[in-house]
């Protein structure tokens, strides 16, 4: 397989969009929009991803499922856009193929590919750099972040990683406490300095997440009430996933020229 044939421009709802195939099979969908890995099938054709069947594929809104990329800030901790706009602007694709049976795909996101209120908002010189890789069961993500002005900035960054499961009731994740964990209600909680290795267990499936250069974690889930809530997720879809982020919440300021780089294994 040539690397033509690994990616191809498609769309995803209304939105442009990228389709990786790796020479194995496995295959995800990447909308520009937010750099959003929306849909990741193993080699086995199993989806691993949630996405809710409300959420808004048009660009009106950020993508309820998948992976949203969260920069410069997390949730409400700064002054800024919750979870800030880095899942809200459209990327550009800056590279694709195949390496070694992975197929993958990079984008980038620099000020001036901003909405004016958002670059005036967080008025800093930087480039974001995301490679997302697939082959057979596995998903490689490295998130770069690059200062390219001359102020410091502080930042935060995370994978909002939504996995798709059979029931929220059976799921047990191992390694952000010293018990594993399960998910009996609404549930969103900050593990700092975790373990590099940990694992979801969803009935007899298993996944092991491996994080580099991302301190923290995040585990969320609404629970119903919030679910029914939320305009953009279905009263019962709570149930059908968990989110488990690779996350960087209180980085020391990057200096100018500097770059961070996080990266996330899942197989």
């Amino acid at each position: 397989m040539n690397h033509l044939d690994a990616v191809r421009s498609t769309t995803f709802g209304q939105l442009p969009a990228l389709l990786l195939t790796a020479p194995d099979g496995a295959q995800a969908s990447i909308t520009l929009y937010g750099a959003h890995l929306i849909s990741w099938r193993g080699a086995d054709g199993r989806e691993r991803l949630f996405c809710s069947a409300k959420s808004a594929l048009d660009g009106s809104k950020a993508i309820r499922g998948g992976v949203p990329v969260i920069f410069p800030q997390f949730a409400e901790r700064g002054a800024g856009m919750r979870h800030g706009f880095a899942r809200v602007s459209t990327w550009r694709a800056i590279g694709q193929g195949v390496d070694d049976g992975w197929a993958f795909a990079t984008l980038a996101l620099a000020p001036a590919d901003l909405a004016p209120a958002h670059a005036q908002a967080w008025p800093h010189g930087f480039e974001l750099a995301l490679r997302i890789a697939i082959r057979a069961n596995e998903l490689t993500m490295r998130f770069e972040v690059r200062n390219t002005g001359a102020e410091a900035f502080p930042f935060a960054a995370a994978l909002h990683t939504y996995f798709l499961v059979d029931d929220i009731a059976s799921v047990r994740i191992d390694g952000v406490e010293t018990e594993e964990l399960a998910i009996t209600g609404k549930f969103d909680r900050v593990y700092e300095g975790v373990a590099p290795r940990l694992a979801m267990v969803d009935g007899g499936v298993v996944l092991t997440l491996r994080q580099e250069g991302f301190a923290d974690a995040v585990v969320w889930n609404p629970g119903a009430e919030d679910a029914a809530a939320l305009a953009d997720m279905a009263d019962e879809e709570y149930r059908r996933f968990v989110c488990i982020e690779p996350a960087l919440l209180d980085a020391p300021a990057l200096e100018p020229g500097q770059r961070w780089a996080g990266k996330y294994h899942v197989s």
